[in-house]
């Protein structure tokens, strides 16, 4: 079983703007597919010039998202890999303006991508065979129910969860997406 990675709260507006931007995100996203790599090998696979990657790597960096990897790194060539961690969004109620600004602009650009990837399983999800999977569910729970199955959830994420280097033989990168959301706007008198 894996270790649980560290929570991260994302309620620092310095992280919010790091995760903000469309670059970083497609950055994360190619790490944490494909591994490690090098700004040059993401300016290939990214289509971005090196300069650019570097800046926002090291803004990354900065906001605790990835890290060098000293051992792999020569001269200029500098390796990096994604920081393994239980990202939390926070309430909207517990951040400032400026934070909560921030997390609905990354909200807004996110959608279209989420929307996106349901689109690709509900259009392709019989092409991929044994590897496409989905469920539906409606339940009642209280808050602290909610809480609880939420914690279920990602300690779960946290037992299968795997960086590309440390991956089981055969395995793929596989897409996961979890939502709660109340099914009636207001509760029940």
């Amino acid at each position: 079983m894996a270790n649980r990675p560290p929570i991260r709260q994302l309620s620092d507006p310095g992280a919010l703007k790091a995760l903000g931007h469309p670059l970083r995100q497609r950055i994360l996203q190619h790490l944490g597919i494909h591994g490690p790599a090098t700004s040059t090998t993401l300016s290939r696979a990214l289509g971005e010039n090196t300069g650019t990657l570097s800046y926002h790597l090291r803004q990354l960096e900065h906001n605790g998202f990835i890290e060098e990897i000293p051992e792999r790194s020569t001269g200029r060539e500098r390796w990096w890999r994604q920081i393994s961690r239980d990202l939390r969004w926070p309430s909207a109620s517990e951040l400032d303006e400026e934070s909560r600004q921030l997390l609905d602009d990354i909200t807004e650009f996110k959608v279209e991508e989420e929307l996106e990837l349901a689109r690709r399983f509900f259009r392709d999800h019989q092409r991929y065979g044994e590897w496409a999977r989905a469920s539906r569910g409606l339940t009642h729970l209280n808050a602290e129910e909610l809480d609880e199955f939420f914690e279920a959830y990602m300690a779960l994420l946290s037992r299968f969860g795997r960086a590309p280097e440390d991956a089981s033989p055969g395995a793929r990168p596989v897409f996961l997406r979890f939502f709660t959301m109340p099914a009636a706007e207001d509760p029940p008198s």
